[in-house]
């Protein structure tokens, strides 16, 4: 009796234990039509600055390879293959995924399987017809600057902007529309390196992500990147085209204040300068040129010199022989303190020949021009 219970309790747990049950990988398999046994197919994840970086290798056998792995979540990878140009990107989910290689055209490979992945190739196909008409929009752009016609290679550059913003609005919409998905923080990352993005409007996109996404390591790396832009964004806010440009008040030549208020006319330039500055004095004779055209019709221009840096000896003879023998007859003020003028400093001035230029309402209409893109705006705002 005693020998028959020991049986089933041993019976019990030999078929009670079973394995336990395997966590859901990614599997991906490939095949390689017309691609040589022993080439190899690699994997790559995709740093925060977009680098790739091979996380496995397989080779092609029989025209077929396969990965296995796992991922936290839904993570876009780039397939590369030896002796085939290009990359394949590919949204890996832990889920049986296949892939068709086309060895012509690798970005022109079939991937099914994966629920990003079908979305990623929507936002595809979507931003490839917007860049096929950038494209277009450059070949007839590098006509059209060949033609003697400013009006119309301008309307080509506005019609080039256009396009961009376009493309750039599209990437909005589809970070909005996967806000759980890591292919949004790609998404990010990759319109981060647009200087022209608005940062506000991205940091407002990466708060509405999941938190799983922001507190993934792409996530945190992302928001470093974010905050960086912003806290230099936030530096220079107040100088965006539109805003009301920054008052101040500096000494003029014979020590008596004169501030931005005094100054203003129906067109204002800052003109930022310096008398060891090659650059701006070469283009003194423009800003003469235009100041004595247009200055009976309301162009009024301060300079502010930033003079004063350790190498000069008498800082304030050169500034005032500066401003005689290149005859700006305009206002002139600086503290002579190089880079650390506080107007300089306010206007965030790091390199010079610099310029901010103010509509009739005070407000920054343009910035950093010179030669005759300043003329031309200069008699756009005049003739408003």
């Amino acid at each position: 009796m005693k020998k028959l219970f020991i049986f089933i309790c041993a019976s019990v747990i030999l078929f009670s234990c079973k394995e336990e049950p395997k966590r859901t990988d990614f599997v991906i398999n490939g095949t390689a039509k017309g691609v040589y046994n022993g080439i190899r197919v690699h994997l790559n994840s995709i740093d925060a600055r977009g680098r790739d970086k091979i996380i496995d290798t397989k080779m092609i056998v029989n025209e077929s390879f396969s990965f296995e792995g796992s991922v936290e979540a839904p993570t876009l990878y780039n397939i590369t293959i030896n002796s085939i140009k290009g990359k394949l990107p590919i949204m890996v989910e832990n889920s049986e995924i296949s892939i068709e290689i086309n060895k012509d055209q690798l970005t022109e490979s079939t991937i099914t399987g994966s629920k990003s992945q079908a979305n990623f190739t929507a936002y595809q196909n979507g931003i490839k017809a917007i860049e096929k008409d950038i494209q277009a929009k450059k070949t007839e752009m590098r006509r059209g600057f060949k033609q003697e016609s400013g009006t119309n290679r301008n309307q080509l550059a506005q019609e080039m902007e256009a396009l961009e913003d376009k493309k750039l609005q599209y990437n909005i919409d589809a970070i909005k529309d996967n806000s759980d998905s890591t292919f949004s923080l790609y998404l990010m990352n990759q319109d981060l390196k647009n200087p022209k993005i608005d940062i506000e409007k991205y940091m407002e996109l990466f708060n509405n992500l999941s938190s799983e996404l922001k507190t993934s390591e792409t996530g945190k790396a992302l928001k470093t990147t974010l905050d960086t832009r912003y806290n230099a964004f936030q530096k220079t806010a107040q100088l965006q085209i539109g805003k009301k440009a920054p008052s101040f008040e500096a000494p003029k030549p014979d020590g008596s204040m004169l501030s931005l208020d005094e100054v203003k006319g129906k067109v204002t330039i800052i003109d930022f300068w310096a008398a060891w500055c090659g650059p701006c004095r070469r283009e003194n004779p423009n800003v003469v040129k235009i100041y004595e055209q247009y200055h009976n019709q309301g162009l009024e221009i301060i300079g502010v010199s930033l003079d004063g840096s350790r190498t000069q000896k008498e800082p304030k003879k050169l500034w005032l022989d500066a401003i005689e023998k290149d005859k700006l007859t305009w206002h002139q003020v600086s503290n002579l303190q190089y880079f650390n003028d506080p107007v300089a400093k306010l206007y965030n001035i790091t390199s010079i020949p610099a310029t901010y230029i103010l509509d009739k309402n005070g407000n920054i209409a343009a910035k950093n021009l010179r030669g005759r893109a300043l003329e031309l705006k200069v008699a756009e705002l005049i003739n408003q």
